[in-house]
């Protein structure tokens, strides 16, 4: 499933292929990614204009346009922007193509279709994201540790929770809470100043490296490069990992270096 670094991922893809350039056609292939409007909607509001502005938040992306509309894009578990030559054959999942001067074709694909593209002026902007919480990648210390004392439930439950902070996903809460030595199932009110403040440092500094990557890398130090193994063990200490359900969601942490007592 797409997040934060993915998303950022996909900014570049879209400001490389498309931003600037004139979207000389909209071909909508598929209608059932659209919400709130038809294809022949966001054809006539987009053609003819052009991608002003990129914007990211959390798992969103928004594409300002000079004509007061803003495209948004999100990609579920399985979207993607894909930037290629209007005359190569689309692919079986490509949804909608934005055809962007002479020479390029921003292509949203997506096999499983649950989520996709909005189209929205600025009030509608703002009510599609009134439930989101601060940009994780953006989000500062206090607020951060503000919007964790206030949770109840389970640490990753708060993390992966959209409304409380946007843009963690299933690997990257299991990756940061690995790094912070912090088991998933803590209460997230129960965290003291110390293990909030280090729990900011390595969301930070695991957000930073999985950005420049755009993906959370499978690398052999991180927890992510080990949780799929068919015998997983910890990639510090070696102790056999574990795997449990939180917030309805496949955990995976180790037992020695995530203790019951943060």
């Amino acid at each position: 499933m797409p997040e934060l670094p993915d998303v950022e991922g996909f900014r570049r893809v879209f400001a490389s292929c498309a931003q600037g350039r004139v979207i000389r056609r909209v071909d909508v292939r598929d209608t059932g990614v659209l919400h709130g409007v038809s294809a022949r909607r966001l054809r006539e509001a987009l053609e003819g204009r052009r991608f002003t502005g990129l914007e990211r938040h959390g798992k969103w992306l928004l594409a300002r346009t000079g004509g007061g509309h803003t495209l948004l894009l999100h990609f579920g578990m399985t979207g993607r922007l894909v930037c290629d030559h209007p005359d190569a054959a689309a692919a079986p999942h490509d949804r909608v193509l934005f055809t962007v001067g002479r020479d390029r074709q921003l292509r949203f694909r997506d096999q499983r279709k649950l989520q996709g593209l909005w189209l929205a002026d600025d009030a509608e902007v703002e009510r599609l994201l009134e439930r989101q919480g601060p940009d994780a990648l953006a989000v500062d210390r206090e607020e951060f540790e503000a919007a964790l004392t206030a949770r109840r439930g389970a640490l990753k439950a708060a993390l992966i929770d959209q409304s409380v902070l946007a843009g963690l996903g299933n690997l990257l809460a299991d990756e940061i809470l690995w790094r912070a030595r912090l088991r998933p199932t803590v209460r997230a009110s129960d965290l003291g100043q110390a293990d909030r403040r280090r729990l900011y440092t390595e969301m930070r500094r695991t957000l930073r490296s999985a950005v420049t990557e755009g993906c959370v890398p499978p690398r052999d130090s991180w927890l992510t490069g080990h949780r799929d193994d068919p015998d997983p063990h910890c990639p510090r200490c070696g102790t056999p990992l574990r795997r449990s359900r939180v917030a309805g969601r496949t955990t995976v942490w180790c037992p020695r270096c995530q203790p019951g007592d943060s």
